[in-house]
């Protein structure tokens, strides 16, 4: 005989195996699951949700994804695999997280999760609407979207327990410091940085709350990076030498500290939930700081075209000097990591989340 609690997870799993492909690296406990990776966000999560809306914030064409399965650029601003494939991947429940949007979606897909992310938006409503994308409360929109096309694959009780216990991962805030604050400076007249990033904290927990509505308990919420030193904005904010922008930094740290706080309240406010911040800031920046201990050679240009400004659209198959060993690159353009640098992020603290789940 089964324990009771055992006995009523039973039929949940034996459903969810039959779509779990991918060979488990993560230890979890014994009678619990994780059915799914659900994902909202920014361009570190878009699998490709940018490709068919009127933007010029998308990537799917040549050299992005030259090292992803069929060396496919879809939509995925990388040379491969993104965190959130990483995960779903280390996870066991399947190869890839797919976009919502994408028009070879199948109805069994949505059972092990898609990403809605849309790269360009931002916890500011006003990032998105600059870069013209889809902004997190158009993804909390194609979420109720989703959950009602789940009932109907897998009936309402099923739906019910997929969002309850499925990894709910949220990137967000990086295009809202570089792109809004920083370079556009479409807020720095209205707000300082202390006044901006409660700006960015308050909506961020507004969509945290959003999420527990509709019924996730399982939040992991990830920080946002040393957003001064990724290539890009050392060219644009860094001088003539390009180091880190520091500025750009303190923002960040801000904004993290900020956002540390507000989880820890939902423990108390919203105590069935689980809310889990993951710091990449400080793992990250290790890594550009001392990248050989890593196994990287270049830490302040990407592997597309010089490395210097190349990302989006002007990263293409006419961008000259594009690298041929992007295992030695932290970035692959001037703004995202390759999947080597995502991995030596994502794996050493998925076991750590998983453990604040149970």
């Amino acid at each position: 005989m089964f324990p009771r609690s055992s006995a009523c997870l039973l039929p949940h799993v034996l459903v969810f195996s039959l779509f779990i492909t991918a060979k488990a690296l993560i230890k979890m406990p014994e009678n619990e699951t994780i059915p799914a990776v659900i994902v909202f966000g920014d361009s570190i999560v878009d699998a490709g949700n940018n490709n068919d809306i009127r933007t010029i914030i998308k990537c799917n064409f040549v050299p992005y994804g030259k090292d992803f399965d069929g060396g496919v650029p879809t939509g995925r601003f990388c040379n491969g695999k993104i965190p959130s494939d990483i995960i779903a991947e280390e996870l066991g429940i399947k190869d890839v997280v797919p976009a919502y949007l994408d028009p070879t979606l199948k109805p069994q897909d949505l059972i092990t999760g898609v990403t809605f992310a849309s790269g360009g938006t931002g916890y500011d409503p006003l990032t998105s609407k600059l870069a013209s994308v889809i902004s997190m409360g158009e993804q909390l929109n194609y979420f109720k979207e989703y959950i009602a096309k789940l009932k109907a694959v897998v009936g309402e009780d099923q739906t019910n327990f997929i969002v309850a216990k499925s990894m709910i991962l949220v990137v967000a805030g990086s295009d809202d410091i570089a792109n809004t604050y920083f370079v556009l400076r479409a807020r720095k007249l209205q707000y300082d940085i202390p006044a901006y990033t409660d700006l960015m904290v308050n909506s961020a927990a507004e969509f945290v709350k959003e999420l527990y509505g509709l019924g996730a308990r399982r939040i992991v919420v990830i920080s946002t990076p040393p957003i001064g030193c990724v290539p890009s904005q050392r060219t644009l904010g860094g001088g003539i030498e390009r180091e880190c922008a520091e500025d750009y930094n303190v923002a960040a740290k801000l904004f993290n500290k900020k956002l540390i706080s507000v989880l820890n309240s939902f423990r108390t406010s919203m105590r069935d939930g689980r809310y889990v911040y993951i710091d990449v800031y400080n793992p990250l920046l290790d890594i550009i700081q001392n990248p050989k201990i890593y196994g990287f050679e270049v830490a302040n240009k990407g592997c597309c075209g010089t490395g210097n400004i190349e990302v989006s659209i002007l990263c293409n198959q006419l961008s000259p000097f594009t690298c041929t060993d992007v295992d030695k690159y932290i970035f692959w353009d001037s703004y995202h990591p390759t999947e080597k640098a995502y991995r030596a992020l994502v794996t050493p603290v998925l076991q750590k989340v998983i453990n604040e789940f149970f």
